[in-house]
């Protein structure tokens, strides 16, 4: 089966418009001034709500295109390709996340500063992907219907005692290990409940490697998605608040106080559903690009804007500092210029990583050569060294 046919590109588009929004909406909520920060203002409101949407649909997306090609592999279990690839993809992404928080200044004073600990979407997309791959492995020999129900159970456990859990402090776990799982030490994500999504996602992509090749998937698939949209949209709330009358269990009442995620949850299948109704239309080389190429963008955004290894970024000297007559068009700017020299290294990644392998290889020769040279000097001089050393100390005993 070939990538095209395994590929879904609405899927594909779906990401490029979430990178897109995450480049904007970082650079405005990172250089727009705070007094134009107006809950009255309708605009404002718009774009503060649609912001909200993105990484949501990220995380469900990331999911959903890992899992659909892990299952595609017509092989089980480890013997499954996608396996160890999910897992060197898994920890590829924690070791970028934590490297763009690296500050060198700070390296070359002997220092790691705290930011350097913090969780970001990188870390939890990574532990999410192997989180998938954990539930694969663990479920691959029972029966088919328990990998999606392990997949849907996790999302309602992460999305339900949320309230609960988001109050934990884990003072008593290492700072680096409770970042994952609290904001109290400023992570701007945590692995939960973000996790929830990706298993969303991976659920998701699960029914249609099913019905992938039933005439009528996207007449069932976008009609769905719209039914499941508006309940979690605007009836999940009344849902909890029957569920508190009649049970009187608290965390019901915990939700309805901020019933985000489920809400959430519900614009991310709206989203899916125009996606899915344009899909034809959808399917431009560059926008496919976009989509294939977000972890290059989303590097290259992390550098210009916050200054990753210098601390030298856009967010060092404009923090808070522009009015929407700059914040717009700069974020414009900001998004075409991400995105260009982003697929500029995609497409010259091939040759830049042959050089560097060149490089390396010539430097590993030449350090070889060097050593051929020294070693047989330098065991001379230590043999001269001990000899004269042994003369001295005989001297003395003399």
């Amino acid at each position: 089966m070939s990538a095209n046919s395994k590929r879904l590109f609405f899927i594909d588009a779906m990401r490029a418009w979430a990178i897109l929004m995450m480049l904007q909406g970082h650079f405005v909520d990172g250089l727009l001034d705070p007094i134009y920060r107006d809950a009255s203002n309708s605009v404002y409101n718009i774009w503060l709500y649609f912001r909200g949407i993105t990484a949501p649909v990220f995380f469900t997306v990331s999911g959903f295109i890992f899992t659909y090609l892990l299952v595609a592999a017509p092989e089980n279990g480890w013997k499954n390709p996608r396996v160890k690839k999910g897992i060197r993809r898994g920890l590829q992404l924690l070791f970028i996340g934590y490297l763009l928080r690296l500050n060198l200044f700070g390296v070359l004073k002997g220092e790691i500063y705290d930011g350097f600990y913090l969780v970001d979407v990188l870390h939890c997309i990574g532990l999410s992907i192997l989180g998938i791959v954990a539930a694969y492995l663990l479920t691959i020999k029972k029966k088919p219907w328990v990998f999606p129900f392990s997949l849907i159970l996790i999302t309602l456990i992460l999305f339900v005692f949320e309230p609960i859990y988001k109050t934990w402090q884990l003072d008593w776990l290492p700072v680096g290990l409770a970042n994952y799982f609290t904001k109290a030490n400023g992570s701007v994500f945590t692995i939960i409940p973000w996790f929830g999504y990706t298993t969303l996602g991976a659920f998701v992509s699960l029914l249609f490697t099913k019905y992938k090749n039933n005439n009528k998937l996207y007449l069932v698939a976008i009609p769905a998605a719209i039914t499941f949209g508006y309940l979690l949209l605007f009836q999940s709330s009344n849902l909890f608040e029957f569920l508190l009358n009649n049970t009187g269990w608290e965390i019901f009442g915990l939700i309805l106080n901020n019933n985000y995620l489920f809400i959430r949850l519900g614009d991310v299948f709206l989203v899916f559903a125009i996606f899915m109704l344009f899909r034809k239309v959808l399917n431009h080389k560059t926008i496919l690009k976009i989509g294939g190429s977000t972890l290059t963008i989303y590097v290259m955004h992390f550098i210009i804007l916050y200054g990753s290894f210098t601390g030298l970024g856009l967010y060092k000297f404009l923090h808070h500092e522009l009015s929407p007559a700059f914040a717009i068009p700069g974020a414009i700017l900001f998004m075409i210029a991400c995105t260009y020299l982003s697929l500029l290294f995609v497409k010259y990644e091939a040759d830049v990583k042959g050089q560097l392998k060149h490089i390396w290889s010539e430097t590993l020769v030449q350090l070889n050569s060097i050593t051929t040279l020294v070693i047989p000097i330098l065991k001379l001089v230590l043999d001269r060294a001990k000899e004269l050393i042994l003369r001295i100390f005989a001297g003395v005993r003399n």
